[in-house]
């Protein structure tokens, strides 16, 4: 073989190789999992359970609202009669 036939022969064979290369996974794209620390925790556990605190004081604010709301109404309804 010339040297004009070896290099052919050898892109050949890279752009082969190029063609029927495997990509790997890309690494990047797997979720970390790192260290929490023991604050860390527990901040996340006091952010958890202090909406379910407030939760329940909502609903006893809007009760309570309703049924001023309806005392008023019944007030109105007997200064009207």
């Amino acid at each position: 073989m010339n040297r004009k036939q070896q290099m052919n022969k050898k892109m050949a064979k890279r752009a082969k190789a190029k063609k029927n290369k495997v990509s790997q996974p890309n690494p990047s794209n797997k979720p970390v999992e790192r260290y929490i620390s023991k604050a860390e925790r527990a901040k996340m556990e006091q952010a958890e359970q202090q909406p379910v605190e407030v939760a329940p004081a909502a609903e006893a604010e809007t009760e309570t609202e309703t049924e001023t709301e309806t005392v008023d109404s019944e007030t109105a309804s007997e200064t009207n009669s």
